[in-house]
This record gives C-alpha cells, sequence and structure tokens, in this order.
C-alpha cells in the first residue's frame, strides 16, 4: 500500500469535502450542472425551502444530471479523484492543500453561523 499520515488524510477528506461542494452546489461552477438539470426552491409542509430539481434532455443527459446533483454520488469520484491525485501527481499536493484549507473554513464558518 501506501504510507498515509493523519495529517496528509485529514487534509484528502477536507479536500474532498471542498470540491465535492465546489462541484455539486456553489455557484461558480453552475455552467457544469446548466445543461443537466435546473434547480427551484420550493416550500416543504413546514414552509421550509428545500431544493427541488428539474433534470433535462433524455436518459442519458438525466442520467448525469442525478449524477451531479447528488453530493453522495459527486463525493465518491471526486474522492477517487483526490487520492489519484495524492497517489500519482505529488506536484498536485499544494492544490489539495488549498481545498483542504478551504473545506476547514466552511466547516468552521458553518458551525460559527448555525450555533
Amino acid at each position: 500500500m501506501f504510507d498515509l499520515s493523519w495529517i496528509d488524510l485529514i487534509i484528502l477528506v477536507l479536500a474532498s469535502f471542498r470540491l465535492t461542494h465546489l462541484i455539486v452546489f456553489d455557484e461558480i461552477t453552475s455552467f457544469l450542472r446548466n445543461p443537466f438539470y435546473q434547480v427551484f426552491y420550493v416550500p416543504d409542509e413546514s414552509g421550509q425551502m428545500v431544493r427541488d430539481f428539474q433534470f433535462k434532455g433524455g436518459r442519458v443527459r438525466q442520467w448525469i444530471g442525478r449524477l451531479l446533483s447528488c453530493h453522495w454520488c459527486v463525493g465518491i469520484w471526486v474522492g477517487a479523484l483526490i487520492v489519484g491525485l495524492y497517489m500519482y501527481v505529488p506536484a498536485a499536493y499544494p492544490l489539495l492543500l488549498l481545498l483542504a484549507i478551504a473545506g476547514a473554513a466552511a466547516v468552521i464558518e458553518t458551525k460559527l453561523y448555525t450555533s
């Protein structure tokens, strides 16, 4: 196998979290999602606003849209990409570190504003 320190594991986890969030939720990457689905916010029974999706196109396009709208699904592929970069592209470590710092900042910000 390969040697993985606990700090590298934390960096990989946080980088995976941030890149997954970037792909699935952030406005800056909406150009990736727009060809496949559109998001609407509708109130549920309790009045909370929830995300609703209108998937576009045929079966393949809708399948890709469903994949891109699912943070669990994208997280698997992003995790594989992150591990692959870590193992086979050492020059990508600064990018992974940058994503991890942004991921940690997002976690901290969420904790501060939801407490």
